[in-house]
């Protein structure tokens, strides 16, 4: 299952800013790639740890952020047409299994 995590943040005070940051750096500490700036995408090996990174996300969002999280199965995801200019390129398979030993 894949993890979207789409995201407006206010950033017009220093303040704010800095929270904002501090916002994506949480996101790519927990696994997630970036897609577009307010965009980032995390593949998650069931849905019980998909609801587990929306979570951990939903309770660290700045005030006033908005945000919502949205979830594919691989096939859906798979569908995903992607383009960079015109040219479309390949959508991503899931990751490889980590082994620890």
């Amino acid at each position: 299952m894949w993890v979207w995590a789409l995201f407006d943040l206010p950033v017009v005070t220093k303040s704010e800013r800095k929270r904002a940051t501090k916002f994506r750096k949480f996101l790519l500490d927990l696994g997630f790639e970036m897609v577009q700036f307010s965009v980032y995408t995390r593949f998650a090996a069931s849905r019980e740890l998909a609801e587990s990174y929306a979570k951990q996300i939903g309770d660290v969002v700045p005030p006033y952020g908005k945000l919502d999280v949205l979830f594919f199965t691989d096939k859906q995801f798979a569908q995903t047409q992607r383009f960079r200019g015109q040219k479309r390129i390949e959508t991503p398979g899931k990751p490889e299994q980590l082994s620890l030993f």
